[in-house]
């Protein structure tokens, strides 16, 4: 006689009771912004209340690409995405 090698449904709703997804440790800072706990801030660039990410220093670097991106199409004679926002 061969045996059963079949699982009941019991037995796969016990395995499948840890397949359900669990939400992330997310936390507010002072300031209200959500991040994820143990890790810098991406809003403020704070862990553990010293500065990690200096943020003004990489919002100052962007303005600056931007700025010598758009002065290169001006002088090249192509329009800037400023220009093309103005039109319309």
């Amino acid at each position: 006689m061969v045996v059963r090698m079949r699982r009941n449904h019991s037995q796969t709703a016990k395995r499948r009771s840890h397949h359900a997804l669990k939400g992330k440790a997310v936390r507010a800072d002072k300031s209200g912004n959500l991040h994820l706990s143990h890790r810098v801030n991406p809003v403020t660039g704070l862990y553990k209340g010293r500065v990690i990410i200096d943020v003004v220093a990489i919002q100052k670097r962007a303005e600056r690409r931007t700025k010598r991106k758009d002065r290169e199409l001006r002088e090249s004679g192509q329009e800037t995405t400023t220009s093309e926002e103005a039109k319309t």
